[in-house]
């Protein structure tokens, strides 16, 4: 297709795919999006195809991250330009691999190995916007037990990669491009097939997720200084006590506070301590605290969920605690601080906070193993398998999204709980989300809500939910299917290179002259 018709075809698709996360949620159009950006790579060159995928990219990216820009513009419009460069510069291999023979295979490869490269560079990755994350109503959602996230996604791609193919075939590769189409429908149609028990007959806890909720302040530095969202999360915990003594709630075997419900170490805050420590002897139960916590190296803080129980158990007050590992770039540090830290509301982040270490903290009392990640972690695959393999049987995603919700509300909430839907069927985990102003919700192990709140108003969810021990298939495999298909597109990639015809252009851009038919036969 003409130039011009290739680029408008790129950004269709980037708008495509984004409409199938939230605040759109219209999963199908994640089985469009990237088929579009395969039709109109085909034929271009690696320097076309750059700006094509770039283009592609900032489609998909702008309006994914818009809630950014409640941080700043400026941090909105770098995540997005860095992504989308990003994403350009992978996308310039892809018209080689199209002029491969079994080309579907090696796309459908290149397409995951983009996501893996994604969620680990630059600064840490970005996972949002993978494909897995958009299927969390999706028939295709039973996978992610098969092969994880890059398994749910590898599902997904090859719908997207067919429909490419049925374009892209001339009239007598049609029918093997129509069979590849019904096939990964079919595909997707046996999820429901794999998806977890939502209860069980095992044994079955009751929890509580409380969301205090914080004023919505205008902007965030008077949301910094608001001290009394401790506050409000024990009047919600009292109120929760006062609900168990009624009889109009059974009382729950724990008590789930959110990241960032304590904006200080209520270790060593008299104040902070006494409203915990009233809250939880209130309601009889252990309560997990986010709390932001002291002894980081060089004074640093770490962002932390804290167990704290009440004066009946053996071991009363203060306890245990797990220190997010993944930080957020310009949200809990800030790289090149000197150069940077004095733009805009990064001013507004004082210093920087120190990574936990890197294992897991498993959270006991009585039959509960609980699995803690904090906000940001639950994007990634390694942070929550690594919590939930030495022997959780309870997940929770402490959670603090007023930053992102402040003004601008545009679907950060609900993509972080397709998430932590999406990582429930994962490990067959039921698995709690709180928040400080929402979405809280309480997920059973088959990814559907049992109940949840809405944004900006106070809340406790009080609900009975399975135990599962044991492992899924993508808990025993591990990172290693990604891997394997990120090594057969890296194969593809570099099997399809001309490597004389490049060495010759090395040499000819060094200053060596061509090589004539004289010297050729001196």
């Amino acid at each position: 297709m003409p130039g011009r018709w290739g680029a408008l075809v790129a950004v269709l698709g980037g708008v495509l795919l984004f409409a199938g996360f939230e605040p759109v949620d219209f999963w199908p159009l994640a089985f469009v999006g990237p088929a579009l950006l395969v039709v109109a790579l085909k034929g271009r060159r690696a320097r076309t195809a750059f700006w094509y995928g770039f283009l592609f990219a900032v489609a998909l990216f702008a309006p994914l991250v818009l809630w950014l820009s409640n941080l700043g513009w400026l941090p909105w419009a770098a995540l997005t330009l860095a992504e989308s460069a990003l994403f350009g510069l992978l996308a310039m291999p892809v018209p080689a691999l199209l002029r491969r023979r079994a080309w579907p295979v090696w796309i459908a490869a290149w397409w995951i190995a983009v996501e893996a490269i994604r969620g680990r560079e630059p600064l840490g990755g970005f996972p949002w916007g993978r494909l897995a994350f958009s299927q969390a109503d999706s028939p295709a959602l039973g996978w992610v037990t098969v092969a994880g996230a890059p398994g749910l996604s590898l599902i997904v791609v090859l719908v997207p990669v067919a429909l490419a193919w049925v374009v892209l075939a001339g009239t007598g590769g049609r029918r093997p491009a129509v069979v590849g189409l019904v096939g990964s429908l079919a595909l997707v149609g046996m999820g429901p097939l794999l998806l977890p028990e939502p209860t069980g007959g095992g044994r079955t806890v009751t929890v509580a997720a409380v969301q205090g909720n914080v004023p919505r302040a205008r902007n965030l530095e008077e949301q910094t200084r608001v001290r009394n969202v401790t506050e409000n999360h024990a009047k919600a915990t009292h109120q929760l006590a006062e609900d168990i003594r009624a009889g109009r709630v059974p009382k729950p075997d724990i008590v789930l506070w959110p990241e960032n419900a304590t904006d200080d170490d209520p270790r060593v805050d008299p104040y902070l301590g006494a409203l915990v420590d009233d809250a939880v002897n209130d309601v009889g139960v252990p309560v997990l605290v986010g709390a932001i916590l002291d002894g980081g190296p060089e004074g640093r803080p770490y962002n932390a969920g804290l167990m704290w129980r009440p004066s009946t158990d053996p071991q009363p007050g203060p306890g245990e605690w797990y220190a997010k590992r993944h930080l957020v770039p310009f949200g809990e540090y800030i790289p090149m601080r000197d150069v940077l830290g004095g733009l805009g509301d990064l001013q507004l982040i004082p210093r920087d906070f120190e990574p936990g270490q890197d294992k897991p903290v498993l959270f006991r009392t009585g039959p509960i193993v609980l699995a803690d990640t904090i906000c940001y972690e639950v994007g990634y695959d390694g942070n929550v398998r690594s919590t939930v393999t030495p022997g959780a049987n309870l997940m929770v995603v402490q959670t603090n999204n007023a930053t992102y919700e402040r003004g601008i509300s545009f679907g950060q909430s609900e993509q972080q709980l397709d998430m932590a839907r999406i990582r429930a069927v994962e490990h067959d985990r039921a698995t709690v989300v709180v928040s400080t102003v929402g979405i809280s919700a309480v997920v059973a192990p088959d990814g559907s809500v049992m109940s949840r709140t809405g944004l900006w108003e106070p809340g406790v969810l009080v609900e009975t939910v399975p135990l599962r021990d044991g492992t899924t298939l993508a808990d025993r495999v591990g990172y290693w299917p990604e891997l394997v298909i990120c090594l057969l597109a890296a194969f593809g990639v570099l099997s399809g290179v001309d490597w004389s015809r490049t060495a010759s252009r090395l040499r000819r851009r060094g200053g060596e002259p061509r090589e004539t038919s004289a010297t050729a036969d001196s």
